[in-house]
């Protein structure tokens, strides 16, 4: 008699884990400034108010580290990261050189289809602006700059991106709640998707590079103003 095997062993690829919910949870704490620059992490805490196992919060805060949010300081542990004035101008830099890049190479390569996808990855970006949904802003900016990337054949550009999008997505934060900038965005975003559609690559790349200088110089005045990083 043959044991009978599993119906089957795949995983449930779209079930969370404990530690991808409690980085999520970490990650958009620090993001909205629930933990302060230069506040310690401490892991007895976190325990409790993430209602997860220490091997758990471990995990997690090395993972926040490998992302920039997170740095351990000698005889003190881990705490929230700083972002000072001169890192964020240099996050924008590399921001304006690859999203510039990927932006005229996109208008020179798109096809109708991607372009439409483009449209309305943008649109839903808007309207959850329109919300006042910061959370989600962040998540649907994140995925129209992903096929931007992708729809542009530069993979390996949008990895550069990555390994930089919680630092990112942290200034964004501060950029996107400020006073009249839903509007502003909207503008600036709608500039490099038409530019796009027309196919206009140096227009599409000047679009994409001066709506990244706007939101450098509201994240300078917010960061020298408010003492946010």
């Amino acid at each position: 008699m043959t044991t009978p095997r599993p119906a089957s062993l795949k995983v449930d690829r779209s079930a969370k884990t404990l530690r991808e919910l409690s980085l999520e949870k970490m990650r958009d704490a620090i993001w909205n400034g629930h933990f302060k620059p230069g506040e310690r992490l401490v892991e007895r805490h976190l325990c409790e108010q993430l209602d997860v196992s220490r091997s758990i919060v471990r995990e997690v805060l090395r993972h926040l580290e490998t992302e920039g949010l997170v740095e351990s300081i000698n005889h003190q542990g881990p705490v929230v990261a700083t972002i000072t004035p001169d890192q964020a101008a240099q996050i924008y830099e590399i921001r304006a050189l690859l999203e510039g890049h990927a932006a005229r190479t996109c208008a020179e390569k798109a096809d109708p289809a991607a372009l439409q996808r483009l449209v309305a990855l943008n649109a839903a970006t808007q309207e959850a602006f329109g919300q006042d949904d910061f959370h989600e802003v962040l998540v649907r900016t994140t995925a129209f700059y992903e096929a931007l990337f992708k729809e542009a054949g530069l993979e390996m550009a949008w990895e550069v991106v990555q390994s930089l999008n919680a630092r990112i997505n942290r200034l964004r934060v501060m950029t996107i709640s400020s006073p009249g900038r839903a509007q502003e965005a909207a503008t600036e975003m709608s500039n490099i998707v038409k530019a796009l559609q027309k196919g206009d690559a140096n227009a599409a790349q000047q679009a994409s590079q001066e709506h990244v200088k706007r939101v450098a110089q509201i994240a300078a005045d917010r960061l020298r103003d408010s003492g946010l990083h």
